[in-house]
């Protein structure tokens, strides 16, 4: 009977991937998957969209439900968080001790409130969980306007699908076009179009400043906003307090890893958003907070942990939906010094990203072809030339 106890904390892709690879490489030691989400796992990605439109229900975004949990005699603990990472052994709040030989840090990240007044009112609404999503959705159906404050992917889909329950929405985006910084000017002036023609009013340039009540917003600008709802989609912060206190080894706010999710400390591995792993394929560690990485990392970890060979080498990427409009996007993330678009009479678009040269980067809408080829020629380090 083998020894080994694998303790994975935190039910997201991440962790749920963990634990699902270590029992399909072959790991047999105990597996104890820990949440601090009272709700069986879910998939996160529809919370801003179809879930949050009442178009899917619970049981439809299932990531892992008790049926799946028992096939792969995996011991599921909800709602009850991990306070402490110790010398073998995890405790809860609850004051369980749970031993372990091996442990997999999968804690994802939280919403980032900003520093401004009134943003921690009851009433102000982060997006993360399935509950927030549901408490959003619910605070909808007694509104008729709202204010969505952010123009990252989260607030974007959250605003198309807030605007389609029926509501007035207006978008804070601080910059002059959604994610221009991250995206560029062409990809960033395509979803503004799209938000144009959800019937969302774009306020550029524009910041939140203060928040009265819940409900009357002061900008940046000086303007006045009132408003029945505000939706604060300003960024993630990775949980990190389990492994700083335990001493792991952090760079960037995340907790470093190696290709194969391996930490400083022998038997502890992490995954997902809350990691800076190194990527074999880039050459050097990337910060990256999408669905598909979490699941990829979770998966090299649970390998890892099982013993066999695994590494972290794909081109992180990811597809966001605002409405009935796609992106996908691939890229390593860390920059990039020229921007390449490419437009056609159909409506789809291109943009390739360069530094130095290289191909680092590719954004599609309407074009799978590049999209699919793009990742081949970025993981590759490809010239442009190569992208045509």
């Amino acid at each position: 009977m083998s020894t080994e106890q694998l303790v994975v904390i935190g039910s997201g892709p991440a962790g749920v991937s963990a634990a699902r690879s270590y029992r399909e490489a072959g790991g047999t030691g105990e597996v104890r998957l820990l949440s601090a989400d009272p709700d069986l796992p879910y998939e996160r990605p529809p919370l801003s969209k179809d879930f949050l439109r009442g178009e899917t229900t619970l049981d439809q975004i299932s990531l892992a439900d008790n049926e799946v949990c028992r096939d792969l005699d995996i011991g599921l603990v909800l709602g009850d968080p991990v306070v402490e990472l110790g010398d073998g052994e995890v405790r809860t709040a609850a004051g369980l001790r749970r031993p372990f030989t091996q442990c997999v840090l999968a804690t994802g990240a939280e919403p980032v409130r900003p520093d401004v007044p009134g943003t921690e009112h009851e009433t102000v609404r982060t997006l993360r969980s399935r509950r927030s999503s549901s408490e959003l959705r619910d605070a909808a159906t007694d509104a008729e306007e709202a204010i969505v404050v952010g123009a990252g992917f989260i607030g974007c889909e959250a605003a198309v699908s807030l605007s389609r329950l029926g509501l007035r929405v207006t978008v804070l985006c601080p910059e002059t076009v959604p994610q221009r910084q991250r995206l560029g000017e062409d990809a960033g002036e395509l979803i503004a179009n799209w938000l144009d023609a959800e019937n969302i009013q774009l306020l550029r340039e524009t910041s939140l400043a203060a928040i009265a009540d819940g409900r009357h917003l002061r900008t940046d600008t000086g303007e006045e906003l009132d408003t029945d709802l505000v939706l604060l989609a300003t960024g993630v912060r990775p949980r990190v307090e389990l492994a700083e206190k335990a001493g792991l080894a952090l760079g960037q706010g995340r907790i470093r890893t190696d290709e194969h999710m391996r930490t400083s400390r022998p038997g502890i591995y992490a995954a997902g958003d809350v990691a800076l792993a190194h990527n074999a394929a880039a050459g050097r560690a990337l910060p990256v907070e999408h669905w598909g990485e979490g699941l990829a990392m979770g998966e090299v970890a649970g390998r890892t942990a099982a013993g066999t060979d695994a590494a972290w080498d794909a081109v992180p990427g990811f597809w966001s939906e605002i409405g009935d409009r796609t992106l996908k996007y691939a890229a390593w993330g860390d920059g990039y010094d020229r921007t390449r678009p490419v437009s056609r009479d159909s409506g789809a678009l291109t943009v390739w990203y360069e530094r130095d040269g290289v191909v680092v980067g590719v954004l599609t809408h309407e074009a799978d072809e590049d999209y699919e080829r793009g990742s081949a020629v970025i993981r590759e380090h490809r010239h442009p030339e190569d992208a045509r």
